[in-house]
C-alpha cells in the first residue's frame, strides 16, 4: 500500500477539488505543508500575502467572481486569529472560503506550547464546519466534508486545522480522492416543493404590483436569466440589496437598484412602498435592506425564497416560503405562470431613477474643492470598461457606488463586505478578484481609514504585478462614524479624525504608479492614466468629508 504524508495529502486533496490559487502567509507550524507545495507538481499558485486577514479577503474576492471555493491559509496562534475576520465575513455572505490553519503537534497540547489555541472551538460558531484533523489517515475525509459543507445548501466558509505531526503523518494513497464538483458552488441544488410553487404563482398572478427584492443569493445561484424573464413577464420592478447588485443589469427597464439605508434613496423607497406583494429572493431582509424593518411595511404580503430554512419567516410574516435554490424556484414559477399581463413596473422604475439620477448628475458636474464623491463615481463610470469589477470598502465608497454606479451586465461586478463591514477589505479582495477573473479590469475603492489597515499589501500587488486600479477617498476621518456623531450626537466629534497621509507617495515607495488629485478638473485625466497603466496604479483623491456630503444613507447606525 503506497502512502504519502499528511501535508502531501492536503496538497493533493486541494488539487483534486480544482483549487488553482491559495492565498496565505508562512509560519513555523506550516513548514511541512509549504515543503509539500514546493516539491509536488500540482498546478496551484500560492500567493504570499503580508497579513492573514488580507489572505482571507483575497480568497473571498476570488470566490465571488470565479464561482469556485476560495482557499486561504495561515499558521497557528496569531495567524489563526488574523485569518478569522475574513472567514466570518465570507461565511455570513454565503461565500465558500476554506481557511486552513496549521497547528502545534497534537502531542504538545496542554503543555503551554507557544501559539497553542483551541482552533476548532474558535472557528466553530463562525463557519459552516470547523475541524482540527487529529489523525493523518482521517485527513482526506475531513477535506471532503469541508468542501461538501461549503458548497451545498446555503454556501459558506469552513475551517480545517492541520497539526504539525499530522502533516508529517502517514496517509494511504487510495483514500486521497475527491468529488471535483464540490469545488464550485452551488454544487447541488434543492428543488422547490410543487404545492408551494403553485401558491406562490397564484399570489404573484393576483398581485397588482409585485416587487422583487434580491440579495446575493440570485447571483450565487446564477439565476439572473430566470429573474429577468419572470420580472419581464410580470412587469414587476426588481430591487436589490448591496450584495444583490448584479441580479439584473442596471440598465434593464425594471431594475430599480439598491434599496435600504445604505445606497437606497427616497425615490427607490417610494417604489418599494407601492408593492402589495414583496418577493424576497436570497435575501435575509435584514436591518439595512429594510431600513430597520420599516420598508416594506409590516403586514405587506411576502413570498420568501432562500436556500437557508431559517431565513423565511424570521422577520416578516411569510405567505409562501420556498426553501430551495433560487434558480430552480424562478424557473418553476416561470413554468407555472406562463402568460401574464405585465404591470406598469417599467414606468415606476423610470420615474424613480429619473428623480434619483437628476440630483446625482447635478452634484457630479460641480467643480467643488474638495472633490465631491458624486464626481468620482461619475468619472469612474465613464472611464472603466463595461465589464469591470469594482470592489468597495465600507464608509464613503459603498453607499455612493451601490446607489449611483450602474453595472450594465448582470452577474458579480460589484463587491463589498456587507456582512460585518470591516475596513481593509477592498484592496485585498480586489487582488483575489483579479486572480479569479484576470481578463477584466479590477478597481478597488477605499477610504483613507481603510487604506491604513491594508497598505502593506501594496508590496504584494507590486511583487505579483497585479494591474489593479486603486482609488483612495481621502478625507482624514473615519467618515461613517463622524457622520453618525453629527446626525445623532449633536456634532460631538470624538476620536474620529486623523492626519492626512500622502497616499500617492506611500504607494510610490512600494513601486506603484500613483497620482494625487485635488482639483476636479484633474480628476478624469489622472483616473484615465491610472486605468490605462499596465501595472498597479493608485489615485489619491482629496474628497469632501462624508459628514458634509449628501450621501445616500438614511441611517448611520443601522
Amino acid at each position: 500500500m503506497s502512502k504519502m504524508t499528511g501535508a502531501e495529502a492536503m496538497v493533493r486533496m486541494l488539487q483534486l477539488h480544482g483549487v488553482k490559487h491559495i492565498f496565505g502567509l508562512c509560519g513555523d507550524t506550516s513548514l511541512p505543508f509549504y515543503d509539500a507545495l514546493y516539491r509536488l507538481d500540482h498546478g496551484m499558485q500560492h500567493i504570499l500575502t503580508r497579513d492573514e486577514r488580507s489572505a482571507a479577503y483575497m480568497a473571498d474576492g476570488y470566490a465571488r467572481v470565479s464561482g469556485r471555493v476560495g482557499v486561504c491559509e495561515g499558521p497557528s496562534g496569531g495567524g489563526a486569529t488574523y485569518l478569522l475576520p475574513g472567514i466570518v465575513e465570507a461565511n455570513e455572505s454565503s461565500i465558500p472560503v476554506l481557511g486552513i490553519t496549521t497547528d502545534i503537534a497534537t502531542t504538545s497540547r496542554g503543555r503551554y506550547t507557544l501559539t497553542e489555541i483551541d482552533q476548532e472551538a474558535l472557528y466553530r460558531p463562525l463557519t459552516k464546519r470547523s475541524e482540527v484533523i487529529d489523525r493523518a489517515d482521517r485527513l482526506p475525509e475531513a477535506v471532503r466534508r469541508a468542501f461538501r459543507a461549503m458548497t451545498t445548501g446555503r454556501p459558506g466558509a469552513a475551517h480545517l486545522g492541520l497539526p504539525f505531526d499530522v502533516q508529517n503523518g502517514s496517509v494511504p494513497q487510495e483514500t486521497v480522492w475527491a468529488n471535483s464538483e464540490l469545488g464550485s458552488f452551488p454544487s447541488t441544488r434543492a428543488a422547490p416543493e410543487e404545492g408551494s410553487i403553485k401558491r406562490a404563482a397564484a399570489a404573484l398572478a393576483a398581485a397588482s404590483m409585485p416587487i422583487f427584492v434580491c440579495g446575493g443569493g440570485v447571483v450565487i445561484s446564477n439565476a439572473q436569466k430566470e429573474l429577468s424573464e419572470l420580472a419581464t413577464l410580470l412587469g414587476a420592478p426588481v430591487a436589490t440589496t448591496v450584495s444583490g447588485q448584479g441580479s439584473l443589469a442596471e440598465d434593464h427597464p425594471l431594475c430599480l437598484g439598491v434599496v435600504g439605508s445604505n445606497g437606497g434613496t427616497l425615490p427607490t423607497r417610494e417604489v418599494l412602498s407601492r408593492a402589495d406583494l414583496v418577493v424576497f429572493i436570497g435575501c435575509r431582509a435584514g436591518s439595512v435592506t429594510t431600513e430597520r424593518w420599516r420598508y416594506p411595511v409590516p403586514g405587506t404580503r411576502v413570498i420568501h425564497i432562500d436556500a437557508d430554512p431559517m431565513v423565511p419567516g424570521a422577520i416578516y410574516q411569510t405567505e409562501v416560503a420556498l426553501v430551495c435554490d433560487a434558480k430552480l424556484a424562478l424557473s418553476a414559477l416561470l413554468t407555472e405562470l406562463r402568460k401574464q399581463t405585465p404591470r406598469n413596473g417599467k414606468e415606476l422604475v423610470r420615474s424613480a431613477k429619473d428623480r434619483k439620477f437628476s440630483e446625482f448628475r447635478a452634484l457630479a458636474a460641480r467643480n467643488d474643492i474638495p472633490i465631491l464623491p458624486e464626481r468620482i463615481v461619475a468619472t469612474l463610470q465613464e472611464i472603466l470598461p463595461r465589464d469591470a469589477t469594482v470592489v468597495c470598502d465600507p464608509g464613503t465608497p459603498c453607499p455612493y457606488f451601490s446607489a449611483y454606479y450602474e453595472f450594465r451586465d448582470a452577474g458579480r461586478h460589484f463587491i463589498s463586505n456587507r456582512a460585518h463591514g470591516a475596513l481593509g477589505y477592498a484592496m485585498a479582495a480586489a487582488v483575489g478578484a483579479h486572480f479569479g477573473r484576470p481578463q477584466t479590469k479590477t478597481a478597488a475603492v477605499m477610504g483613507d481609514g481603510s487604506f491604513g489597515f491594508t497598505a502593506g499589501e501594496l508590496e504584494t500587488i507590486v511583487r505579483l504585478r497585479v494591474p489593479v486600479l486603486m482609488v483612495v477617498i481621502s478625507n482624514s476621518a473615519y467618515g461613517w462614524i463622524k457622520a453618525g456623531q453629527k446626525t445623532g450626537f449633536n456634532e460631538r466629534y470624538f476620536s474620529v479624525d486623523f492626519s492626512r497621509t500622502d497616499h500617492a507617495r506611500v504607494a510610490e515607495a512600494f513601486g506603484v504608479k500613483a497620482f494625487k488629485v485635488e482639483d476636479p478638473e484633474s480628476l478624469k485625466p489622472a483616473l484615465v492614466a491610472a486605468a490605462e497603466h499596465g501595472g498597479p496604479a493608485l489615485v489619491d483623491i482629496i474628497t469632501q468629508p462624508l459628514q458634509e456630503a449628501r450621501a445616500p444613507v438614511s441611517e448611520w447606525v443601522a
